[in-house]
């Protein structure tokens, strides 16, 4: 079964917009395993707008599931962090400085060289790696040139594309991105999935991909637990990829 990870940037978010510590980002980690989800995502940028790094250090020592950090290798302090903490895995995304949210995937061609070294730092550690591709055949096996151990598919075409899709052209909405997790499959790599994921398009994009590892969702499930309460949205969520 596909795994849930929970990502909680946005509690740090809502934490800082207004100082102190409430909502406590440390406690909405272990809460989020204590209500059913397997791992927790953090996804720290260099400005600490929401994650702190501070933050980082604190959750590891809680998790008793899997901890994944997102985050763009280029800067050496997210290398120098993923190092010392030591997660389970690091999901490697080149997010731009300033950038609001992630909105695409590594060129593993261009940056093929980069990636072997960088990758290669990480698996020396003991940590799990995963690049953040676009659904794009070339990309994949881009990917599996650099020696990771799983991509994940960048899933905000997809959330669009299903929201606007009818029942007879879902199929052709998913069709990229199943044609990227067969060849996943085919090369050997781990396959994980994350954006604009939610109760709506989860389900469908799960069945269709049964082999997906694991899925990391937070804006959207953190927007449920506003009005459904946490506990209940992280065991929604779970409901969806149990099938």
């Amino acid at each position: 079964m596909t795994k849930l990870s929970v990502n909680i940037n946005k509690f740090a978010t809502i934490r800082n917009s207004r100082g102190g510590n409430n909502p406590n980002v440390k406690q909405a980690a272990i809460d989020a395993q204590r209500f059913g989800a397997d791992g927790v995502t953090v996804h720290p940028r260099p400005d600490e707008r929401h994650i702190t790094y501070q933050d980082v250090h604190d959750i590891m020592p809680i998790i008793t599931t899997e901890f994944n950090i997102e985050g763009n290798p280029t800067e050496q302090k997210f290398v120098d962090l993923v190092l010392a903490v030591k997660p389970h895995q690091v999901t490697l995304v080149p997010d731009a400085l300033g950038q609001i949210t992630s909105n695409h995937g590594w060129n593993t061609i261009t940056h093929k060289n980069y990636l072997i070294n960088i990758v290669n730092v990480f698996k020396n550690a003991g940590i799990r790696v995963s690049i953040f591709v676009d659904p794009i055949i070339e990309m994949v096996e881009g990917a599996a040139q650099t020696g990771t151990d799983r991509i994940e598919l960048y899933t905000e075409g997809y959330a669009k594309g299903f929201e606007a899709a009818t029942l007879d052209t879902r199929q052709q909405v998913i069709e990229p991105y199943l044609s990227a997790a067969l060849k996943a499959k085919e090369l050997g790599l781990g396959l994980n999935a994350g954006h604009d994921l939610d109760l709506h398009n989860l389900q469908y994009f799960a069945k269709t991909i049964p082999w997906l590892d694991e899925v990391s969702i937070g804006h959207a499930l953190v927007c449920d637990a506003l009005y459904m309460g946490y506990e209940n949205a992280v065991q929604l969520y779970k409901r969806q990829l149990n099938f």
